[in-house]
């Protein structure tokens, strides 16, 4: 990460931004305009590693994480450092989790801020006091049990001198009552409430790392709850919920059901493509780790390129056998000056599989033919009936393609044109990832090509470590499976029809059985 240089030109400005309650499609959309423009990023640990992504990589990163009972960056440092980056000229972001004003001292940054003449605006982030009893299933209100809700901090500032929480005034209330950051206080809380006349049966339930696939809630009453979360070992964050719509949590949860939640998976697809897996990955409820195995390199040797942009408008016949394929074709024309009115009114226009076809469309190319089965068998069984004798077909790819098709087509007396445009490397070493990948093994591995599988073995190889023998693997269809039989791996879902629909679904499919049988 590079670090900014002053601009004392420039008028600086600092914003507060709430992350929100820990998931990170949580964060508004002017929170997240925030940090797309932000030349300096302060975050905290409860604001959300995976929204740094978002910040320009030339942005200086400050972490001023504060941990129950260790606080390394003082609250005075960072009002500091806030009025030192925004006098410098920059745009200065304070990344908080949930909201900057519940609880999370943004008034005394903005006070800070307000007293040095500094600029400033607040960006609102979704409470952990409302966000994180709904992700438990847990609503704060209702109509027949609760007309009010009451946020609480479980950790008042020791400064302070006495509490000045009146848990009488507290316990007499109908209304939910909500802690924060109070599980290391939880004994005393329950105390002070059965003290002050609380129903020793009130509901109360602890939500840890809410909103996140980490979420875990325990429930119990004010008599039995202290006793249920040591059972259970539950550790900060948590949000303490007390009051009778606790007892619907049974009934509302949501989140904790969902097909995939428990289960850390790691997605091996490039940096670019990695997104429409994860994001269908964490829908079913998944924790994803992304491990990029791929990236996209083009070849040293353009004359193939060169000889089928001569030849374009000669061809009959255009095979697009993957998206990368699509977009590297796509940008191998521009760069030559040339665009889709090159390509024949008549060709036809065959993609494999429906993300192809897809990515086809989207750059104006209507497909004519998209086969039922994504193998080279089953591409030229879809195409036999189409190519005659004699016609041209081009099949522009990656350097290591299957030759099956190729040779079929030939055979049918077509005219051939397979074109590498490009290759497929290992990126640079992702060393920590790995390191946590193997120190922390995914319950599951997704593949969706051969070489996300040969990459990521050699990966591991030269990191000096194995495939975790108890991570199961998923397969996006054959030749990736017998590119993992290579390997001597043995395969628990395939994907079929070969997409990646279809590849989460026989992973739902198959934790499913699992569970069912383990129920039995």
């Amino acid at each position: 990460m590079k670090q900014t240089i002053d601009n004392p030109d420039r008028k600086g400005m600092v914003y507060l931004v709430g992350a929100g309650p820990g998931a990170e499609d949580l964060i508004t959309l002017k929170g997240l305009h925030c940090l797309k423009k932000a030349d300096v990023v302060l975050y905290d640990r409860l604001s959300g590693a995976p929204l740094l992504k978002a910040v320009p990589e030339t942005a200086e990163f400050i972490d001023v994480g504060k941990k129950p009972n260790h606080h390394p960056v003082p609250q005075e440092e960072i009002n500091r450092l806030l009025v030192e980056k925004a006098q410098a000229g920059h745009v200065v972001v304070r990344l908080k989790g949930g909201d900057p004003f519940v609880f999370g001292r943004g008034g005394e940054e903005a006070l800070a801020l307000q007293e040095a003449g500094i600029p400033f605006e607040i960006v609102p982030g979704i409470s952990s006091s409302i966000a994180v009893p709904a992700y438990a299933g847990i609503p704060v209100t209702h109509r027949y049990l609760s007309a009010s809700f009451h946020v609480i901090t479980g950790h008042e500032d020791p400064e302070k001198g006495g509490d000045s929480v009146d848990y009488g005034a507290l316990a007499r209330l109908s209304g939910t009552l909500i802690f924060l950051m109070g599980v290391s206080q939880l004994p005393y809380i329950t105390q002070q409430l059965l003290e002050n006349g609380k129903n020793p049966y009130t509901p109360v339930a602890l939500v840890h790392r809410g909103t996140t696939p980490q979420q875990k809630t325990v429930t119990g009453t004010l008599e039995n709850i202290v006793e249920r979360v040591k059972a259970a070992e539950l550790k900060p964050p948590c949000v303490i919920v007390i009051g009778d719509v606790v007892a619907l949590q049974p009934m509302l949860s949501w989140v904790e059901k969902k097909p995939l939640f428990g289960k850390r998976v790691l997605v091996t697809r490039s940096r670019q493509q990695a997104s429409q897996l994860s994001q269908q990955l964490r829908m079913a409820g998944a924790e994803v780790m992304e491990i990029p195995t791929i990236a996209i390199r083009p070849l040293t040797n353009q004359q193939p390129v060169q000889d089928m942009l001569e030849k374009l408008e000669t061809y009959e016949h255009f095979v697009f056998t993957s998206v990368n394929g699509v977009h590297v074709f796509m940008e191998t024309l521009q760069a030559a000056g040339k665009d889709l009115r090159w390509i024949p009114a008549a060709a036809t226009i065959t993609a494999v599989g429906k993300a192809t076809a897809k990515a086809l469309e989207a750059k104006g190319l209507r497909v004519t033919y998209m086969p039922e089965v994504f193998t080279g068998e089953g591409i030229l069984e879809a195409l036999t009936p189409i190519v005659a004798e004699g016609e041209r077909v081009v099949i522009p790819r990656a350097e290591i393609g299957r030759p099956q098709l190729v040779e079929g087509l030939t055979a049918l007396g077509a005219e051939v044109t397979d074109v590498p445009l490009y290759e497929t490397v290992i990126p640079a070493a992702e060393e920590a990832l790995l390191k946590e990948m193997v120190k922390n093994p995914p319950h599951w591995v997704t593949f969706t090509s051969g070489s996300t599988v040969h990459h990521l073995m050699q990966m591991l190889k030269d990191a000096g470590s194995v495939f975790p023998a108890e991570t199961k693997i998923a397969v996006i269809g054959p030749v990736t499976a017998a590119a993992v039989r290579e390997h001597g791996l043995n395969i628990t879902a395939e994907a079929s029809p070969h997409t990646i629909n279809d590849m989460v679904k026989a992973m739902v499919l198959e934790i499913t059985r699992e569970r069912s049988n383990s129920n039995e």
